[in-house]
């Protein structure tokens, strides 16, 4: 069941209201699930069910993205400034130290989250972050070039690729390895997300110097990455692996960049058994 809760986080200008969009079920351990760069917290969908026989799952709608609303003036969408906002929401949740969970961008912020030392686990599928500035700017073109198009796509057209697999394929292959699963409602309802994500620009050009370099001693860390990752390809994962000598590296097989839709049971199980 969908909710909202708003909450403070402090400013140079004083503290700002947060109001954040999340969905929370199941019993057990918390687990936060965090989402990519316009996306929104649907994207877990395919894997909630199944995390939630043993977790409290807490899918979150990132601000500026899904449902949650943009961030006020005076906070930039940059990596000190979101942990501070998670921070402020697991408060706000009565999360003490949850595992947590995340993709693509909420890869990296699950990372940071780690090492802030907020969190208890990360599990992290195709992480920002351990790219090479080459491989940073093929990423970007390829987000802005699907910004564009899901901005340019009349509504009735998206509704109509959706309903055929090669439709579903022409708009999500760079994501998915396995488009054609992708049911035609949440095709049209992500596209809509990325077309609408107010916070998309911001974040975008606050990760142009971003990398993550932090080895996170002490903390359970799982790297996941998908054998036809089309927009962060898989060797990253190796890098991230040197970064984080401790870290299990998990080979998804057939698996794009957002794997939960490709391959549920196995991404499931990777989550699972990373947050115990």
């Amino acid at each position: 069941m969908s909710a909202t809760v708003s909450f403070k986080v402090p400013t140079t200008h004083g503290p700002k209201d947060v109001t954040v969009s999340y969905a929370r079920v199941g019993r057990g351990a918390p687990l936060v699930l965090l989402h990519g760069i316009g996306h929104h917290r649907q994207a877990w969908d395919p894997v909630v069910d199944i995390l939630a026989t043993e977790r409290e799952v807490i899918a979150v709608d990132l601000p500026g993205f899904g449902v949650s609303p943009g961030l006020p003036g005076g906070l930039a969408y940059d990596l000190p400034t979101t942990n501070s906002v998670l921070g402020a929401l697991f408060e706000a949740l009565d999360l003490d130290r949850p595992h947590v969970a995340g993709n693509s961008l909420g890869g990296l912020l699950a990372l940071e989250l780690g090492r802030e030392k907020l969190v208890r686990s990360v599990t992290a599928l195709s992480p920002a972050g351990f790219w090479t500035e080459a491989e940073r700017r093929y990423a970007f073109t390829m987000l802005l070039t699907m910004r564009g198009i899901a901005r340019r796509l009349p509504l009735p057209l998206v509704e109509r690729l959706s309903r055929t697999a090669a439709g579903r394929t022409a708009l999500t292959s760079t994501i998915y390895g396995r488009p054609g699963r992708r049911s035609p409602e949440a095709v049209v309802a992500e596209t809509l997300a990325l077309a609408g994500a107010t916070g998309f620009d911001a974040t975008l050009s606050a990760g142009t110097t971003v990398r993550f370099t932090d080895e996170l001693s002490g903390l359970p860390v799982t790297v996941a990455w998908g054998t036809r990752d089309r927009l962060l390809v898989r060797r990253q994962g190796v890098r991230a692996k040197t970064i984080i000598p401790h870290a299990r590296l998990i080979r998804l097989p057939g698996c794009g960049h957002c794997p939960m839709n490709d391959d549920p049971a196995l991404v499931a199980r990777v989550i699972l058994d990373g947050s115990r």
